[in-house]
C-alpha cells in the first residue's frame, strides 16, 4: 500500500540512490517572490517507485528539476549515488547527470531532427555507454521497434510519449525521474509505462514520478503530497 512519509523505505538497511535534504528554491518576478520549495527532505532506496502528488504550482516540476541537477537550490541539497550534485558546476552536473539519471519530462524529451533510434543513440553516447544491441531492445522494451526510423514529429501522443521514455530508461540509469509521465495518453499506454516503471524499479533501482494519476498513485510503493512547496498531508 501507498504511504503518505517522506522518509519511510522499503528496506532502511539499505542507503538511499538518492536524498535531498531541506531543499529550498525561490523566484523573483519583479518585487514579487514565489516560494516553489520550502525544506524539502526525501529519501528514495533501491526498488522503490516513488509518486508525488499536488496541485498544479505545489512545487513538483521544481523539485524533479532540482533533485537532477537542472535546478540550484537556494538552500539545500541533493546526493545521488553518495555524491553531491548540489553546488557544482554545470558540466559538472551535467556528467553526474548523465551517468545516473533517466529523466522524462512533460514536453520536449526527443531531439527533432533525429529518428527516434538515434534519440536513443545520443543518450547512450552521453552516459558512456555502447549503443550496439541496446538500442533495439530498448525500443522493442516499449513497442516502438517499427518505429525506429520515424522522427518525433511523425509520432502519435502515446507513440512520443514511450518515445521519451525509451531514451530516458536507454542508459539503465539508477535513477529515474519522470514528470507527468502519463498525463497526454490513453488508459492502455498508461498501464503498459506503468508496468515498464514497476520493472525498472524492480531491478534495484529507484523511479520518481511527479503526477496527478491516481493509477500512478496506486502503483507506487510510497506517495509524498506536496503543497505550496512542503510535503504534508493529501
Amino acid at each position: 500500500m501507498a504511504q503518505d512519509i517522506a522518509q519511510l523505505p522499503l528496506e532502511v538497511n539499505v542507503a538511499p540512490l538518492i536524498e535531498a535534504r531541506d531543499l529550498y528554491r525561490f523566484y523573483h518576478i519583479g518585487d514579487d517572490e514565489t516560494l516553489a520549495l520550502r525544506g524539502v527532505s526525501l529519501e528514495v532506496r533501491p526498488g522503490e517507485m516513488v509518486a508525488i502528488m499536488g496541485p498544479s504550482g505545489s512545487g513538483k516540476s521544481t523539485l524533479l528539476a532540482c533533485l537532477a541537477g537542472l535546478d540550484e537550490p537556494d538552500g539545500g541539497y541533493v546526493t545521488v549515488s553518495g555524491q553531491r550534485i548540489s553546488r557544482r558546476s554545470e558540466p559538472e552536473r551535467a556528467a553526474i547527470r548523465a551517468r545516473e539519471f533517466g529523466i522524462l519530462m512533460q514536453t520536449d524529451n526527443l531531439i527533432p531532427h533525429l529518428s527516434v533510434a538515434d534519440n536513443v543513440r545520443m543518450q547512450l553516447h552521453l552516459a558512456g555507454k555502447p549503443a550496439s544491441r541496446r538500442v533495439r531492445e530498448v525500443l522493442a522494451s516499449v513497442g516502438l521497434e517499427n518505429r525506429a526510423n520515424s522522427r518525433p514529429g511523425q509520432l502519435s501522443g502515446g507513440e512520443d510519449a514511450r518515445a521519451g521514455l525509451a531514451v530516458a530508461l536507454a542508459a539503465v540509469p539508477p535513477v529515474l525521474l519522470a514528470d507527468e509521465p502519463t498525463g497526454e495518453v490513453d488508459a492502455a499506454t498508461e498501464g503498459r509505462i506503468l508496468e515498464i516503471l514497476r520493472k525498472h524499479a524492480d531491478g534495484g533501482r529507484a523511479v520518481i514520478i511527479a503526477t496527478h494519476s491516481d493509477a500512478v498513485a496506486r502503483r507506487a510503493d510510497r506517495v509524498i503530497h506536496l503543497r505550496d512547496g512542503r510535503i504534508g498531508d493529501a
